[in-house]
């Protein structure tokens, strides 16, 4: 069932609603004869794949979702990951863009798509929801590629290890981890900003099985000098260049050491795919996903703050103090993005519903903290003027994402929202508005919201 996201503009008071509910699944639709809506359409890539030749047609037009040139983009960019350009034409088990049909495409270089809400209401996220985010392209394995070296300038003795080394000669865990990009909720934001212009769709909270990074940085020794964990992986930079990484980042020695911080080869009982880092990837659940490096090739212990790409400028950094929006900030005015903050979201009903006028109904979803656990998750359907509770699982581990589930009713027909406002133990709850606006739109955390018809 599609549903249309409006782009409000001098419409009416449903329009405007709709426009302003988050969580859509957004298949903007041109209509340019209805006045007050934005004609603009976005294509997600389950319908990419039905018709390859209308696609090509669509995605190389004027007012097609990708730039120019974008169709030719993915298939290079599929080639040089090792798909095959057919997947176009036939969704074949090995594409990533068949295994991720239901997700919004946002870019072809890098390959970048978010996940509807509704996708995301099973507790365990599946590994076909889980949303993708690349900063280059995906590297081909060759028989090297299963290993992982550990040194740097704190660590004491330098070694290398093979993936069956891993499981050998470490603990196996298996855990629950949120892993959410910096960016999710960038395109909120006013003024706009630039980058992958997600929504609510680039979280999601899978089960990763692998070793402790704590046990194998002891295994090798750390200083007591070692101030961050770094990593550089496999991926590509866009350029071609090999001689350039498209991203280095890490977290400070405090973060890596905690016990669910992990080196992953598995993501819900399965090998990872290539588009989550196979063969080896970081998972630092509760931070911006940018520190949880895939293709995992290397492992620094630093006695400095990292400094490799993308950890310097505006960069998974934010202004130190706040700034009024729109201002120009220099670099040594932003620090370093941590622990990601407090937030939740609705996963059923689905945002666009019809529901009956009178009836109460479920509504659930999942709420997170970053560090921190959930204490309470709260729903409105009165565009905040009174709030209830809700019911609030426990995480399935320490950094998991909890379950809410809450019934309300909407008493009359007509247009209706449900809100969600999550706090966490700290007793800091979600905004109701776009919080502190940055040069690159990090950190949005504004109380989600759906949009709900009730019917006689």
């Amino acid at each position: 069932m599609r549903r249309a996201y409006f782009t409000y503009a001098n419409g009416s008071r449903e329009a405007q609603g709709l426009a302003y509910a988050r969580g859509h699944e957004q298949s903007r639709i041109r209509e340019p004869e209805e006045k007050g809506l934005v004609n603009e359409r976005e294509i997600g890539l389950g319908e990419l794949l039905e018709d390859p030749q209308r696609t090509e047609a669509l995605l190389r037009g004027r007012r097609g979702f990708l730039r120019a040139a974008g169709f030719s983009a993915v298939s290079a960019l599929l080639s040089g990951a090792g798909w095959t350009p057919a997947v176009w034409a036939s969704a074949t088990p090995d594409s990533v863009l068949a295994r991720k049909a239901g997700l919004r495409l946002l870019g072809d270089r890098p390959l970048n798509a978010e996940t509807p809400a509704h996708l995301l209401d099973p507790s365990v996220t599946p590994t076909s929801a889980m949303f993708v985010r690349n900063n280059g392209l995906p590297p081909r394995l060759t028989a090297n590629s299963e290993t992982v070296s550990i040194d740097g300038e704190s660590c004491l003795s330098p070694r290398t290890f093979t993936v069956d080394a891993l499981r050998c000669k470490f603990e196996t865990v298996t855990l629950q981890l949120q892993l959410e990009c910096g960016g999710n909720g960038r395109a909120e934001f006013r003024p706009r900003v630039p980058g992958n212009q997600w929504t609510t769709g680039a979280i999601g909270c899978p089960r990763w099985t692998g070793v402790r990074l704590r046990d194998v940085l002891n295994a090798c020794g750390v200083r007591e000098d070692a101030v961050y964990v770094a990593y550089v992986g496999a991926d590509l930079h866009l350029s071609g260049n090999p001689d350039k990484r498209p991203i280095s980042r890490g977290a400070p020695i405090a973060k890596a050491m905690e016990a669910e911080s992990l080196i992953a080869w598995e993501m819900n009982g399965a090998p990872l795919p290539i588009e989550h880092g196979a063969p080896l990837r970081l998972v630092m659940g509760g931070w911006p996903g940018s520190v949880s490096g895939k293709w995992l090739r290397r492992i620094m212990v630093r006695n400095r703050i990292h400094d490799g790409p993308k950890m310097g400028g505006s960069a998974y950094r934010i202004p130190c103090t706040p700034v009024a929006p729109g201002t120009d900030v220099a670099s040594a005015d932003m620090c370093i993005i941590g622990s990601m903050p407090v937030k939740s979201l609705i996963t059923s009903p689905r945002s666009g519903a019809r529901i009956r006028a009178g009836s109460a109904f479920e509504v659930r979803g999942h709420a997170w903290a970053g560090d921190r656990a959930v204490a309470r998750v709260d729903l409105s359907t009165d565009f905040g003027a009174t709030w209830q509770t809700t019911t609030l699982e426990a995480p399935a581990n320490r950094l998991a994402w909890q379950r809410f589930r809450g019934r309300v009713r909407m008493p009359t027909e007509g247009y209706h929202e449900v809100w969600a406002r999550a706090t966490d133990a700290s007793g800091t709850s979600q905004p109701m508005l776009v919080p502190g606006w940055n040069p690159k739109g990090y950190l949005n955390n504004a109380a989600h919201r759906i949009a709900l018809q009730a019917d006689a």
